[in-house]
Parts: structure tokens; sequence; C-alpha cells
């Protein structure tokens, strides 16, 4: 069993300490899901982890053959390079077994002649068979078709950066190494996509560590939870619902426990308040507890709530109309005659395709992008704030209360009362030390966090967001649903994070491409469930039908069909075999295969087997369709 043992791990940046001497063991199939707010130091104990940082100190301690995978939240990818050569650019064994082979074979083919040089191709291929590499690329075009990625051959310089992210995905996929580092592996991927991560991930062999914030996919992949608080890691066994039931009470306790050392430490300076004397050894050692006590009495850290309690403006009974609304990007149809009325207080939420058009949606409505034609018509009493995917330029040197005070040097709660942007920064987990601080030196959550506040801090009455949920931690997220819930206005937020959307949006907008756009009520999570049961349901008719057009001696070749019951008694001797044949028949195609792997170099005998492997595969393809026909029959 591999395994990871980390030994006092310590990590400090400027003023603050993000992990004080952990320690810790990653186990072979744990699952680990590691959260904690925004600057708390996910990234930095993921990186510390994986050998990318030289400054934390620590024991890590493994085999000299453990592998670690570690998808960044930028992956470092070749502008120049094709996807497909991207994804095998990685130094990992696998990728050198293949690139050596590639040579190998090219020199090879260009002196056949030259022993050597098939010395080194016998030996490249031989590697090849050890290691199971020759599936790799197959595996590789499989994992990019489940990212949406299909044209392999274009160059990495030319992607988005969503696009980059799902290549440095597929890339640490394939390396199936002892541990993979995940952080933040839904970003800029559709529901397909990570119903497909999920599943990929349940059946993965080694060990994962995800930092994640979707929280419905932390209870479908994770068996541990890690939460990382105030350089502390707390560790929690089962997925995202058992932590936050586990937490409860692990917080209660040491509230508990907290209150017990006040009540004594109040008891003890009362006494000490009467003139103890140190006069005796027992009277000494209640003076020394006391001071003891006076160190420890109010040290408990939680993790506070982000308090969202702004006012806001009021709106009208118009919000906004579209109306025969078109619109094409680059060759691209985005808008299709569109037609949407938006009421005050509803709350709209949008998905699909990614690249189908959700942003240039918010853009339209922003006033960001003008419609090819038809018309946009915003309320009169509409304040729009409008949370983008990218954080506006802000002046890496410019410190957070400055930025925030090109706002106002105060607001109106909800209540009516003025709170400072001192107070503000404060409820959004910003202690006052860093009021003051460079915005370069902020996590990229706590700048996120700081511009949703900016945002927020205008009052408005109609929001947008973007991909809210891509930077935020989970705490702020909660936060910012419970917000949305009471906001007296209008939310249209795009989003693919299920869990944020059943809880922030009741209409949707789904968006297929090429201008088609779905609209559904009700949560997303049943929206999806009934897609997933019409396709089921669509490939289940798809199948039948192509049984009966296809398999062979059916009733309705004999044009009886209506009327077949059930299998005669030839057809259930042949029902009853037919499962053994066809094992019978895929083990001669495996047996097939493992002869051509090791017959690389002979082209003759690989021509014959290949032959035979391919009149074997016609067969078991006859034989699944015959036996498909018979199921539907069988009693």
């Amino acid at each position: 069993m591999e395994t990871m043992r980390v030994e006092g791990l310590t990590k400090t940046y400027g003023e603050k300490t993000l992990f004080d001497n952990l320690s810790f063991m990653i186990n072979e199939h744990d699952r680990i899901g590691l959260i904690g707010t925004n600057g708390s130091g996910k990234t930095s104990l993921l990186n510390a982890i994986s050998g990318m940082d030289h400054d934390s100190t620590g024991d890590i301690i493994t085999s000299k053959s453990y592998t670690i995978g570690y998808l960044t939240q930028d992956p470092e990818l070749d502008d120049n390079l094709s996807i497909m050569d991207a994804v095998f650019s990685g130094s990992q064994k696998v990728y050198q077994t293949i690139r050596n082979y590639e040579n190998t074979l090219k020199e090879y083919s260009a002196h056949p002649e030259d022993e050597a040089a098939e010395k080194r191709y016998t030996k490249a291929e031989a590697r090849m068979n050890e290691e199971d590499a020759w599936n790799a690329q197959s595996d590789v075009k499989t994992i990019l078709t489940q990212l949406k990625i299909d044209d392999y051959n274009q160059k990495v310089g030319e992607l988005s950066g969503g696009q980059r992210r799902r290549v440095g995905l597929a890339q640490v996929l394939i390396q199936s190494p002892d541990l993979l580092l995940l952080d933040e592996p839904t970003n800029h991927l559709d529901f397909d996509s990570i119903d497909w991560l999920q599943n990929y991930l349940a059946g993965y062999k080694g060990s994962l560590i995800v930092v994640t914030h979707d929280r419905y996919f932390l209870d479908q992949v994770a068996n541990k939870i890690w939460e990382l608080s105030f350089g502390k890691l707390y560790e929690y066994e089962g997925n995202y619902q058992d932590y936050v039931a586990q937490k409860a009470t692990r917080v209660q306790g040491e509230i508990d426990a907290q209150h017990k050392t006040q009540q004594l430490y109040k008891s003890e300076l009362a006494w000490m308040k009467t003139g103890a004397k140190a006069r005796s050894t027992k009277q000494q050692a209640r003076i020394n507890r006391f001071n003891d006590l006076k160190e420890n009495v109010n040290t408990l850290k939680l993790d506070q709530d982000v308090d969202i309690s702004l006012g806001q403006t009021r709106l009208g009974k118009e919000v906004i109309k579209m109306k025969d609304a078109n619109l094409s990007i680059g060759g691209q149809t985005i808008l299709k005659d569109f037609n949407i009325l938006v009421q005050p207080n509803e709350r709209i939420g949008i998905s699909g395709e990614n690249g189908a058009g959700k942003t240039s949606l918010l853009n339209v409505i922003a006033g960001r992008l003008k419609l090819d034609s038809g018309i946009i018509k915003i309320g009169e009493t509409v304040k729009m704030a409008y949370y983008t995917q990218l954080t506006e330029p802000i002046p890496e040197d410019k410190r957070v209360i400055s930025y925030l005070n090109e706002i106002g040097q105060q607001v109106t709660d909800k209540n009516g009362q003025k709170i400072s942007v001192t107070e503000l920064l404060e409820q959004f987990l910003f202690p006052r030390f860093m009021h003051g601080t460079l915005i370069r030196k902020l996590s990229g959550g706590e700048k996120r966090r700081l511009y949703l506040l900016k945002l927020l801090m205008q009052q408005p009455n109609v929001l947008l967001l973007d991909e809210p949920t891509n930077d935020l931690d989970i705490a702020t997220l909660t936060v910012l649903e419970d917000y949305i819930s009471k906001f007296q206005g209008t939310v249209i937020t795009v989003s693919h994070d299920r869990y944020f959307l059943d809880k922030v949006a009741d209409r949707l907008l789904i968006f297929d491409g090429d201008g088609v756009i779905e609209e559904h009520r009700g949560r997303f999570t049943d929206y999806l469930a009934h897609k997933r049961q019409s396709v089921k349901k669509e490939t289940s008719q798809a199948k039948s039908v192509s049984v009966k057009e296809k398999a062979p001696d059916s009733a309705e070749n004999s044009g009886d069909n209506d009327k077949k019951k059930k299998l005669t008694y030839a057809e259930q001797l042949e029902y009853g075999h037919i499962e053994k044949d066809i094992d019978t028949l895929e083990g001669q195609q495996s047996e097939i295969e493992k002869q051509m792997q090791s017959n690389g170099s002979d082209y003759d005998k690989l021509a014959d087997l290949q032959a035979q492997k391919d009149k074997l595969e016609a067969e078991i393809d006859q034989k699944i369709k015959r036996w498909e026909y018979l199921s539907e029959y069988a009693e």
C-alpha cells in the first residue's frame, strides 16, 4: 500500500501563519476534500505536499516510486504545443515510455538493418507492454472528449482559460499517480463533465485531495474532509454532509470548554483580588494555575460567518425586457429571436454548454454588448451590480481600505444604520491588521471577496453574478446564498454549481448552443434528473428499434412481431448458452490482442492477427445483437 506521511509541516506568509506543525498521513484510496476560508492556505498546502513550495518546512515521507499529479488553478502548458502533445509533455514515466517508443520506432523503420536500432526498438516495445502504455493515447482522447475538447491538434496558445484548465486536468488524470491533487477541478466544467469526473474519481485507484467549492461534488467524491483553519488541520470522516454535523459538535464542545475556562478564571481572579500571598507551596501552585488560565482564557478561534447586512435601493415594476433579440459573435449564434420578461424579485439561473453564450447574455443586460437586432429595455429604477468572472483591474499597490473608500467612507445597512468601511471589512473576514495590506498580497479568493464587497456597497437592486462560485470559499458562498434569499431585488446567476443554483434560482435558462435556449421552472437538480431520465428513455427506445430492425430470425421479419410473446423452444436453448458464447469469443479476442503486443515488429504476423481480431469482433457484435433480441422475450 502506497502512503504519504507528513510531519511538522509549517508555512508562513508575511505576518500570517498559514499552517503550523501539521502532521498527517494519506493512505491509498483516501478521498480527501480540503476546505477552508479564502486565504487560509489550501493552495499553499497543496503546493507544499506536491513539492512545488520550497519555503515551507517539515518532512514529507514517501517511497522513492511514489508519484504525485497536481492540477493547479493555472496549469503551465506550452502555448506552441498541440493539445495532444501538451497532454503527453509531462515528465511522468508513461509519457517518457511513449515518447521513447515513438522515437525508436522511427529510427528502426528508417534503418531496419541496424541491429542496435532493432534492440532499442525491442526494448522500448517491451517497456510499452510492461507499463500498459498502448492504451494511453486512447484514454487521453476519451478524457478530452468527456471534458468537451474535440480538436486535439489545436494549439494550446489558442485556447481560452477554461479550455487550458481542462487540458491540464486531462494531463494529470492520464498520469494515474499515487496521489492526485486537484485545485478547483470543477471550475469551467459543465454539468455533464462534472458528472463524468465524479464517476471517474469514484473508480480511481490512488488517493485524492481535492479543493472545491462544489458541495454536491464533495458529497459524491470525498470519504474524508480536512478543514484548514487558523493554521490547524481538522480531520473529519465522511463526506461534506457528515462534516457539517461533526464540525457543529466539535465547535460546540470547544465553546463549552472555553466557557468552563472563563468561569474558572473568574473564580481564581476573585481569589487573587483578596490578596493571596505565596505563603505556601499550595498557594503558589494556585497562583501559577491562575497565570496559566490568564494566558488561555480567550484563545479560542472560530471561523466567523460573513454577515452581509447591506441595504439596497427600491426596485420598480419594470426590470428587464428583451424582444426578438438576435446576437452572433464570430459566426456563432448566441441569441435567436429571444424573448424574456424579468420581473422584480425573480431568481433566474443560467447554465448549459460552455461557449454557448451565457456570459454574453449578461454582457447584453449590463450594456457591455449590443444586440445585432431586437429590443432590450432596462427599467428606470434598476441599479445594477455585475460580478464578472474576471475581477476588474485593481492596482496591485493599492491598499485594501483605499479600494473600498472609492465607493464611500460608510454605507447604510438594511436597518438604516450607518456602517463604516472598517466594520464592513471585519464582517467580510478582513481583520484590522489587513486593512492597510497591499492588494497584491491577498490570495485570489480574498481578492474576489473584496471585489464582491465593493459591488454590494453600491447597494444595487439587480445582481448579475457570472460564475460566483469559482473563487469564493464555501463559508462565503453559504452566506451569499442566505443574502440572496433575503435580497429584495432581482438576481440573475450564471453557474454550473448545482448546489448553488438549487439555493438561488427557481427559473432556469439552459443554453444548448446555436441560439437554442430552454426555459424550466424549479430546482436545477430536478431539471438534471429529468434530463437524464429523458436521455435514458430515448436511448432505450433507440436500442429497442435497433434490435427489432436488425435481429435475425425475429418475428418482425416473418411479419408476426406483434403476436410474439415468448421464446420458442429452440430460442430458449440458444438463449441459455449465448452469454457463455460471448465470453468465449471475448477471451479469444483478448488472447489475440496479447499476441499482437508481443509481435509488434513482425508486420506479416500482425496483419494475420488483425484479420482474426476483426472477424472475432464481427462475431461478438452479431452475438450481442442476438442476445439483446432474445432477452426481450426471455422469461
